[in-house]
């Protein structure tokens, strides 16, 4: 039997043998016509826990008609997601990265179950977006991630906010700059309504990676969440997932080496989250494609930085899907050489001509050119050295500085580092060491979002100390701020030699990050090291720490 785009779905629903199967289907409220069309997977992150995520129902409905004009059934389920923001300074936010594998394990485990024929995964956290193109990569049937789109700008006193505002305000109220009515004037009207975090934080830096590696439609993936064209956008997406479907248009030839180099460049360019690093390192595994954390650094320093954008700069993500968006910065990359206009993309129209659809606002000052860039090079660096031999990542597109030196600040958990900051125990010059909450001994990789968000609210700090850690921060950190130290402590990394007073030098030109201490030093204070007990000797925790690899892989299981 032959029936257009019906490629898998055909021993789950034809034939006499089958009828046990479609009865149950029909009793769902399926059609008997509807299970001779191509099944299509609807995988949502639905949920009502916070803004990122609690439309997503309704996005769905849109998905849904533009699957079924294209000729297909639409058939949604249900995966997890945990939103970063709400969980950040806590123990819950230790879910974060190990819900990105959860994601990916139970897409992928529904989609071979009900042997669909393309899938759909809508997205609108941090590490949904990614767990959704780790699966499509995995299961290599046409399909597409599609984002629930950013929040619109909160608004106080005329000025736009995000919940950046609000984390640095805790801070300020800590300090006493601000009273208990200010801080709640921010909490009350940083997130006026759905969708995901408002500046090239995580959530953007993975939505835009989405569109500029070519698996989620570019321009209509990055409509605002509760913008006026967002269902009609969604509805073309499904009409275009159908369109992959007949032609058998697969995520394997999508994604390729040249689509991730464009894609780490959009994320230079536009001074993305360091988060990006962990996820496309772990999207380019699932093809077993070659991809090391050094081409971050590579391409990072031939990629100048170019877009004004929070947190780096002044403008959110919904300003930039005005000004052209995606394929407004894809049209700034090909044109000056940074990126590769030959790659395919979901819509089976290349990178160029996606982006010679761009129709950039006039007078927009969110995306510049490259011959006036915002800096010369691009918003992220690799550092390595004698502390991190496998490598570290920082975000310089919202530093102030290229070098520290100083003496190091240690604590075993971010808990004791925030409250070392909220009593003024840091001091300028510091280097502040969080250690412990590495892949495998935070576990998870927390964000360090509520520290530095308490360092950058204080003057005194946020130009003079600088923090290190084997966890993670949001793409919302401000600061001369290094994460993804590798190895990490939990397994003898050099970080777990680290004692307080030891001098630490951040050298950015020359990519460099030292303890400094001999080596002779350094290998007498690891001989006989222990890692701590395991704080999550069981469950879903353990599972992980036993499965996880190293930050500088991409920390996948």
């Amino acid at each position: 039997m032959t029936i257009e785009g019906k490629r898998n779905s055909i021993p789950l629903t034809e034939g006499p043998s089958r009828a046990a199967a479609r009865s149950y289907l029909r009793g769902a409220g399926f059609r008997k016509e509807d299970l001779h069309k191509p099944i299509i997977g609807i995988a949502n992150t639905w949920t009502e826990i916070g803004t990122c995520n609690v439309h997503l129902r309704e996005l769905a409905e849109a998905l849904k008609e533009g699957i079924r004009e294209g000729g297909g059934t639409p058939m949604e389920f249900n995966t997890i997601t945990i939103s970063d923001g709400i969980t950040m300074g806590t123990q819950g936010m230790k879910a974060s990265l190990v819900s990105r594998e959860v994601i990916a394990d139970s897409i992928e485990l529904a989609a071979r179950g009900n042997l669909f024929d393309g899938l759909a995964g809508i997205g609108g956290c941090d590490k949904n977006m990614p767990g959704i193109i780790m699966a499509l990569c995995r299961l290599d049937i046409p399909g597409m991630m599609v984002y629930g789109g950013s929040i619109a700008p909160g608004k106080l006193n005329g000025v736009d906010i995000t919940i950046q505002n609000v984390f640095e305000g805790i801070g300020s109220y800590a300090a006493g700059k601000i009273d208990e009515a200010g801080l709640e004037a921010l909490e009350a009207n940083a997130c006026p309504g759905a969708g995901a975090c408002g500046g090239q934080f995580t959530a953007n830096t993975m939505a835009m990676s989405g569109e500029i590696l070519g698996i989620s439609p570019m321009y209509l993936s990055g409509v605002p969440a509760t913008a006026q064209d967002k269902y009609d956008a969604t509805r073309e997406s499904g009409r275009m997932l159908m369109d992959a479907v007949r032609v058998n248009r697969r995520p394997s030839q999508i994604i390729t080496r040249k689509a991730l180099e464009n894609t780490i460049a959009s994320v230079a360019a536009s001074g993305g989250s360091t988060n990006a690093v962990l996820h496309l390192l772990a999207i380019a595994r699932e093809l077993d494609i070659p991809l090391s954390i050094d081409d971050f650094d590579a391409i990072s320093k031939r990629t100048p930085f170019i877009c004004d954008l929070v947190p780096a700069g002044k403008y959110m993500a919904a300003h930039f899907q005005a000004a052209g968006g995606s394929r407004l910065l894809a049209r700034r990359l090909i044109d000056a050489g940074h990126a590769d206009g030959s790659a395919l993309t979901i819509s089976g129209r290349t990178l160029a001509e996606e982006a010679a659809l761009a129709e950039e606002m006039t007078g927009q000052v969110v995306i510049h050119t490259f011959d006036k860039p915002l800096k010369p090079t691009g918003g992220l660096v690799i550092l390595k050295g004698n502390l991190a031999p496998e490598g570290s990542v920082m975000k310089v597109a919202a530093a102030n500085r290229t070098e520290h030196r100083g003496p190091a600040r240690v604590f075993e958990c971010e808990e004791d580092c925030f409250a070392a900051v909220q009593s003024s125990k840091i001091k300028p010059g510091d280097v502040i060491v969080i250690r412990y909450e590495g892949p495998k001994g935070g576990p998870g990789m927390r964000e360090m979002l509520q520290v530095t968000a308490a360092i950058s609210s204080n003057p005194e700090l946020s130009s003079t100390v600088a923090l290190l850690t084997d966890g993670r921060f949001s793409g919302a950190t401000r600061g001369m701020t290094v994460g993804h130290i590798a190895p990490e402590a939990f397994v003898g990394g050099p970080i777990a030699a680290v004692r307080e007073g030891d001098t630490i030098a951040i050298d950015i030109p020359n990519r460099k990050i030292t303890l400094a201490i001999s080596d002779t030093e350094m290998a007498a204070r690891l001989k006989n090291f222990q890692p701590p007990p395991m704080r999550w000797p069981a469950g879903v925790f353990r599972k992980y720490v036993d499965r996880v690899t190293s930050a500088s892989v991409g920390a996948t299981t």
